[in-house]
């Protein structure tokens, strides 16, 4: 999967009755990356993302897809080139997980073309991929929070769309199943070529996953760029009001943000106690 999409934003107004998110906003997503979209609660993160996936519809401004406007596309023809796993979904009741992930495939269907082989291997390709062949067979909403999750960015794959678009994809998952799923993103990203764009809480996460972040506060961009350019101590007090220290990964020399600790906790360090032994055994002195 080599073709990039592409996709944008002119002048884009967003928000929710008479109360405006985002105000004439004006953004590229860079092609062929992974793109993280950061900042604060409320800052119009999630916003910014449903309207760019064509669920909002713009008070003002363009969403830009492969040089046309989003909302003249049709519906299937979007679905073809975009995917989105939105920050909350439900499931039909007592659907399993195997067919709510062949719904992902439903976009490619037409009356001449009808589930075919290529249909159940991109089915059978993402369960595994995320992690969830075994439970194929159970109900969507007999199951965890976490294995929900991974059974939506399933569906999401299935779609096997050269955009993805995904909404706090981490949300529910436990740290291991996170960098799991974070490494799986950067693969597709890598090995097939697919634009990532993800709106994800963990700057660190972020620095370390993203070929290009987006910060925004108040509705507004205020940097966008490579991590290890624009992520700075003090551009994370001015997006976050957070005093840290910037400084490289030990793993990925990316930036990792050390938020400053209090007074009250920097009393709290002490050296370690001297251990002394005897007999085989482990004394503190």
């Amino acid at each position: 999967m080599t073709d990039h999409v592409r996709l944008g934003a002119r002048e884009l107004t967003l928000g929710y009755g008479a109360t405006t998110i985002v105000d004439g906003l004006t953004v590229d997503v860079a092609a062929g990356a992974v793109t993280a979209i950061v900042g604060p609660n409320a800052c119009g993160k999630s916003t910014l993302l449903r309207g760019l996936a064509r669920l909002m519809n713009p008070a003002a401004g363009q969403v830009i897809l492969d040089g046309s406007d989003i909302t003249r596309l049709r519906t299937k023809d979007v679905a073809r080139k975009l995917g989105l796993l939105p920050q909350s979904s439900i499931a039909p009741e007592g659907i399993t997980v195997a067919d709510l992930v062949t719904r992902g495939r439903f976009p490619h269907q037409t009356m001449l073309r009808q589930f075919t082989r290529a249909d159940q291997r991109a089915v059978a390709d993402a369960m595994a991929a995320t992690g969830v062949t075994a439970i194929a067979g159970r109900p969507v909403d007999q199951l965890s929070g976490g294995q929900r999750q991974r059974v939506w960015i399933a569906m999401v794959l299935a779609q096997q769309t050269p955009l993805i678009l995904l909404d706090e994809p981490t949300t529910f998952l436990d740290i291991a199943h996170q960098i799991e799923l974070l490494d799986l993103f950067a693969d597709l990203n890598a090995d097939q070529g697919r634009t990532i764009v993800a709106v994800l809480h963990d700057l660190n996460h972020a620095c370390r996953f993203a070929d290009e972040i987006i910060a925004m506060k108040a509705g507004s961009i205020v940097a966008q760029g490579n991590p290890a350019e624009i992520i700075t101590a003090a551009l994370v007090e001015e997006v976050y009001g957070l005093r840290c220290q910037v400084i490289d990964d030990p793993e990925t020399g990316t930036p990792l943000v050390v938020p400053r600790a209090s007074a009250r906790m920097r009393a709290k360090r002490q050296d370690p106690p001297v251990v002394e032994r005897r007999d085989g055994v482990d004394l503190r002195l």
